[in-house]
């Protein structure tokens, strides 16, 4: 059984469970929680689900077998495949349930987007992230979306094309995981989160996870011209010219004079 799936306490907890492959997912593993997180979704006993895994590896990426099979795959059973992961990734994304993941060994390549699809990410200080498509030719693309929300464009632009392996404490600081505890207390934060969020109204929760989504908006063209029109109004402002007037004159600028 390469997924385990229990409630408890009206948690559901999914484990992967696939250690002899360091719990690299395959077509068959992205199935299977796509499935367990939609069950969750519309068990009434479940307040909130929990991503964990066995082994020393909390997730490698994918699973090489998979890709060998992907590798003879023509372009439209690529796409196909690919709406997989993508579908996964959505799920969690738009799933109106609390979603935790429990980060007790490294992650890498899709595995840190199982991670930034997620609310709130608890890990270990050993634990170590890396972005590796490009190292094989490939890019990151489904997971893209929600790990340039997590950790911000510029950053993105740095781990996804050096592929390297980073911290937690980096992971920390560039926003990918939530919270970094020692392994014996790593069961007590996520307890501690759970109980925070089994007090709250779970319509309020559902619907402050649709508020989120409804203000984050994209960087798209709407943006741009926005940001455009903002700088141009204040540079024209009375503050804007008196600013860059002392500037240049090298004085102090008398705010509101004008």
């Amino acid at each position: 059984m390469s997924l385990l799936s229990t409630i408890e306490d009206g948690v559901a907890i999914l484990t992967l469970d696939r250690p002899e492959v360091r719990n690299a997912f395959d077509d068959a593993l992205i199935a299977a929680l796509i499935r367990a997180y939609e069950q969750a979704i519309i068990d009434p006993d479940v307040y909130a689900i929990l991503l964990q895994a066995t082994g020393p590896t909390f997730c490698a990426g994918a699973d090489l077998n998979w890709m060998r099979r992907m590798a003879a795959y023509s372009r439209q059973e690529n796409l196909a495949d690919a709406m997989g992961l993508a579908t996964l990734m959505r799920t969690i994304d738009l799933c109106p349930k609390p979603t935790l993941v429990r980060v007790h060994g490294s992650a890498f390549a899709g595995a840190t987007g199982l991670i930034a699809a997620s609310d709130i990410v608890v890990c270990v200080p050993e634990a170590e992230f890396a972005v590796t498509e490009v190292r094989i030719g490939l890019i990151p693309a489904v997971i893209s979306p929600y790990l340039v929300r997590a950790m911000g464009a510029r950053q993105a632009r740095r781990y996804f094309l050096t592929a390297e392996r980073f911290s937690a404490a980096t992971a920390l600081e560039i926003g990918l995981v939530h919270e970094v505890v020692p392994a014996d207390e790593l069961d007590g934060a996520i307890a501690r989160h759970l109980k925070a969020l089994k007090a709250a109204s779970p319509m309020a929760i559902a619907a402050t996870k649709a508020l989120v989504a409804a203000v984050d908006r994209p960087l798209d063209q709407t943006v741009v011209q926005d940001t455009a029109r903002r700088i141009a109004d204040q540079r024209v402002s009375a503050d804007g010219r008196e600013g860059v007037s002392a500037f240049l004159e090298k004085r102090k600028p008398n705010w509101g004079a004008a």
